[in-house]
């Protein structure tokens, strides 16, 4: 009987369980017995004839015998004078055998030298190359894994799945800056193709540029989680650090606390706190009462002392806002009457805190074209706030992209046009 080079034991288990989960057949999953062999384009030597047959026979006995399997084809390695189609189907036979018997460095061994020798060529090359990369990565051998896997990717017989391992290799070797290159290569080509990147692939660029301690890299990759996973954790990480940045401007500080409630990663009682007091110090009593009723309704205040303190402000911001509705009318006339914009942008600041977003949207447009304002890009990006809020999304994602003038407050501007597309 003579043996032939179509085996199923040329494709990877398809049981193998990498570090993170990852592996998984690279073709057809070998099964228990070695299949039937087609008619053979080319046969092996008389020589090798009867330890080839009894090896193979071995593979296809039920139950299989694969130690037995393994000792004979050992003996035909041995043997001096093979041909090189001899060797090619031992090395097939092996892969096979190792494969089946977790064995997997020795089944990789076989695999690469099957690669050039002139008998695996299309599909079943392709194969066994995608195999080689994820046999690697089980074995840690992740110059291997990316080489192999690299290699698939470039000769356009790579899947995500090998783009998936080639990423984690690079990952897992500690290469971060491979990583970031790789991935954010990937990702950008998604986004350039109007695709949505996976999640991983950001998920992995995010934790390179914390291992590089890298700040600007940091939020360059939370902004991109953001905007395609919106997940509270995401945002939360992102604006916290932005907090940091704007702390030393009490207006800056609550505009990154209004996207942070708007957002709803405003968790802590002291933060609610310091945006309640921080809006009645800038003058809307009506921002401070509805943040302090929802710290209150979600008891974030745990000891009776500090609700007692949150309650009096609350006390304090509902006579506050009382008062200032009463002298709206009256500080209107004032603002219309104006040469210049900066009570147009109180009054607008005023009715957005109450909701009343068609007004606010009059009034700041009308303080953003009459000039003269203290603080433009604070202004600018609240009319933006009001736009959303009022149902015209459009415009404010125009709105939010003409911020300009402070870096704190462009970045809100970026950061609100993302939150802005996610909305209903």
């Amino acid at each position: 009987m003579k043996v032939t080079s179509t085996f199923a034991c040329s494709t990877l288990a398809a049981t193998l369980i990498g570090a993170a989960g990852l592996l998984a057949c690279a073709g057809v999953s070998a099964q228990n017995a070695a299949p039937a062999t087609p008619a053979p384009k080319q046969t092996n030597s008389a020589k090798l004839a009867k330890p080839l047959k009894e090896a193979h026979d071995d593979l296809n006995a039920k139950p299989p015998k694969f130690p037995e399997a393994i000792a004979k084809l050992k003996e035909a390695d041995a043997t001096a004078g093979k041909t090189p189609y001899d060797q090619h189907l031992i090395n097939e036979l092996f892969a096979f055998a190792y494969l089946k018997t977790n064995d997997f460095a020795d089944a990789a061994k076989s695999w690469e030298a099957e690669l050039d020798d002139g008998f695996t060529t299309g599909p079943e090359l392709q194969q066994k190359v995608r195999g080689l990369s994820e046999v690697h990565y089980q074995l840690k051998n992740y110059d291997k894994a990316i080489d192999f896997g690299q290699r698939a990717l470039k000769g356009g017989y790579g899947d995500d799945h090998t783009r998936t391992i080639v990423g984690q290799a690079y990952y897992l070797k500690g290469d971060w800056k491979g990583t970031l290159k790789f991935e954010d290569e990937f990702v950008s080509s998604t986004i350039k193709a109007g695709g949505t990147p996976a999640s991983e692939p950001l998920q992995l660029i995010l934790s390179s540029c914390v291992k590089l301690e890298d700040n600007a890299c940091q939020t360059k990759a939370l902004e991109r989680l953001v905007t395609y996973y919106p997940k509270p954790e995401y945002w939360s990480n992102l604006l916290i650090v932005l907090l940091k940045e704007a702390s030393s401007s009490d207006t800056n500080t609550l505009q990154v606390y209004r996207l942070m409630w708007d957002t709803d990663v405003l968790k802590n009682g002291d933060d609610y706190t310091e945006m309640a007091q921080l809006a009645m110090d800038q003058g809307t009593p009506g921002d401070a009462q509805r943040v302090l009723q929802r710290a209150l309704e979600r008891n974030l205040f745990t000891d009776q002392r500090t609700k007692d303190k949150n309650q009096r402000l609350l006390d304090k911001a509902k006579q506050g806002a009382t008062s200032d509705q009463a002298s709206l009318e009256k500080t209107l006339k004032e603002a219309e009457a104006a040469t210049t914009g900066g009570k147009n942008a109180g009054m607008g600041l005023a009715y957005l805190s109450y909701g009343q977003y068609d007004k606010a949207i009059d009034q700041l447009s009308k303080a953003v074209a009459k000039g003269g304002l203290r603080n433009a890009a604070d202004t600018q990006l609240l009319l933006g706030i009001a736009q959303l809020k009022g149902g015209h999304k459009d415009d404010a994602i125009k709105t939010f992209k003409a911020v300009k003038g402070d870096p704190v407050l462009e970045r809100l501007g970026t950061l609100w046009s993302i939150h802005a597309r996610q909305a209903q």
